[in-house]
């Protein structure tokens, strides 16, 4: 027998519609607003933020950053065009930000009108099978508890109500009447409450960048601050910000003093810091005396003066090769590491003939080892002692080109004294005077201060930020501890006069205490009724 098979109809290809640009643009906004996407881009955001805790941040610390790009010239620049040190305001980051916060409203505004509809509808009809449901249990009224099954209804509505279901009685004067119930709309309410709260948090936030500012100011013993923009050392306003709505506040350094551990364990650790100042919320206002500490901000109406570093600052007089002082006071010193050992940087530019500069170290406690190198050894000044060379020549400052005074280049300048040259580098100990070479002046080193380094902040967004953060913690927890389940009591009579009661229960999710509600709901019916019931509850795979 011969088998023949007829041809395959030739295969076409399927035409797919095209979308076009409205579909394009459609698709996009129901990606853009799903809940995935919404969670996504949080997940995003507070991995994009990271970067900002292992590098450090211009605004926060220009100076710092300058030095992490000099020590690291490969690498260093290249994070700068990343915007890895201004992290929270650069392209990417707030990409991202906006994305979420777009997102979140497209995604809360459809589910609210949801909601909306829900709280406004009835329950769902009465199944045909309650045994089918994963709770389910049998209640047996005898016949002479004269117990009509509407009656039964009615008071099983009443038990319901009372454990906060809402209810619906259906199919009264008939042989099966009814009930359907449920509760937990608070669920979704508390699930509306957080993305809406986040979306507080994100416009609270943006205030606070729009209308707030940041600054930095180091302050000495001894001398003042008076909160305007020419008075900071560095200073980043809002993209909106209007200097009309800086505090007019003012603030001195009566005096700065840090506590050292001195226990064998922890010798050198700090335990405490503490400055004193004197500060005014205006120039009418009476001064008053206020303590700064670690975390312990000074707050003058929204603006906040925290404490983020301190250091010495070694009180020099400068004289140039006519005598005369080019430079007196105290010259702050950058701690380098934990017992204080700073760089320091002096400049006088007004010396004649010659601009003066000196580069090197200062010590607070100077010790010398065997080859005859100075090293410190304790972070209070015990030996304080300044290891300086000097430098002739044009120091740069008169080209109107911004130099940080931490730093000096040195590329164009004659250098007089050097641990290399044969007059040896600066030594000085307290209240000692050195004499340079050729005539060129001298410096004294004629006491220490201490400063702090400040951080100002004015954030108008901060209070609503807190405000949002507690709501969406709030809402956090009432979608987490709150269920939504359903419940159905449907009673009959049997043909012997009894009354039938059967209920079941269905949970909207996952709810690990639907089997303890259905026992709750069985005990709170039999207590009701309370004579000669039988009941029998059973599960339903």
């Amino acid at each position: 027998m011969t088998t023949t098979q007829s041809p395959k109809p030739p295969t076409q290809d399927v035409a797919v519609p095209r979308l076009g640009p409205a579909g394009m643009l459609r698709w996009a906004w129901r990606q853009l607003t799903s809940m995935k996407t919404a969670l996504q881009l949080l997940l995003l955001l507070a991995v994009a933020a990271v970067p900002g805790s292992l590098f450090p941040q211009r605004p926060a610390n220009p100076a710092v950053v300058t030095q992490y790009i000099q020590d690291n010239p490969t690498s260093g620049p290249w994070l700068d065009r990343l915007q890895l040190f201004d992290v929270y305001s650069s392209a990417w980051f707030s990409a991202i930000y906006l994305l979420l916060f777009v997102s979140l409203i497209g995604c809360v505004i459809p589910r609210a009108r949801q909601h909306w509809k829900a709280l406004r509808s009835q329950p769902p009809r009465t199944p045909r099978r309650l045994s089918r449901l994963p709770e389910y249990g049998t209640m047996t009224v005898a016949a002479g508890a004269a117990l009509t099954p509407d009656r039964a209804i009615e008071d099983a509505a009443g038990v319901l109500r009372r454990r906060g279901y809402r209810i619906q009685i259906r199919d009264t004067g008939t042989d099966l009447p009814s009930v359907a119930a449920e509760r937990g709309y608070l669920k979704e309410a508390g699930n509306l409450l957080f993305h809406t709260a986040l979306i507080g948090v994100l416009v609270s936030v943006a205030v606070g960048g729009m209308f707030g500012y940041r600054g930095q100011k180091l302050i000495i013993e001894g001398e003042g601050f008076t909160n305007a923009m020419l008075g900071y050392d560095s200073f980043f306003p809002g993209t909106n910000f209007n200097p009309d709505t800086m505090t007019p506040f003012s603030l001195t350094l009566n005096d700065f003093d840090v506590t050292f551990d001195r226990n064998a364990a922890n010798y050198g650790n700090p335990i405490d810091f503490t400055g004193s100042m004197t500060v005014q919320d205006s120039s009418s206002d009476t001064p008053r005396e206020e303590t700064l500490r670690v975390n312990k901000p000074i707050g003058f109406g929204g603006t906040n003066v925290y404490l983020i570093g301190n250091g010495y600052a070694p009180v020099v007089t400068v004289r140039d090769g006519e005598g005369n002082i080019a430079l007196q006071g105290p010259v702050p010193a950058l701690p380098t590491d934990a017992t204080y050992n700073s760089t320091i940087v002096i400049k006088a530019p007004d010396a004649q003939p010659d601009q003066l500069g000196f580069v090197g170290f200062f010590l607070p406690t100077a010790m010398v080892d065997e080859n005859g190198v100075a090293f410190g050894s304790d972070p209070d000044p015990f030996n304080p002692q300044l290891n300086l060379n000097s430098y002739t020549g044009d120091l740069g400052l008169d080209d109107g080109d911004p130099v940080s005074v931490y730093q000096l280049d040195t590329t164009e300048l004659t250098q007089l004294n050097g641990r290399d040259l044969p007059d040896g580098g600066i030594v000085l100990a307290a209240y000692q005077t050195y004499e340079l070479p050729d005539g060129k002046g001298s410096i004294t080193f004629d006491g220490l201060k201490r400063y702090v380094a400040l951080d100002i902040v004015y954030d108008p967004g901060k209070a609503g930020a807190l405000v949002f953060t507690t709501l969406a913690l709030l809402g956090l927890i009432i979608t987490l501890t709150t269920a939504r389940s359903r419940v159905w009591i449907r009673a009959g009579r049997h043909e012997d006069g009894r009354t039938m009661v059967e209920y079941g229960l269905l949970a909207r999710g996952e709810d690990h205490s639907l089997a303890k509600e259905a026992i709750r709901i069985g005990s709170a019916l039999t207590t009701h009724w309370n004579n000669g019931i039988d009941t029998n509850r059973q599960e339903t795979p």
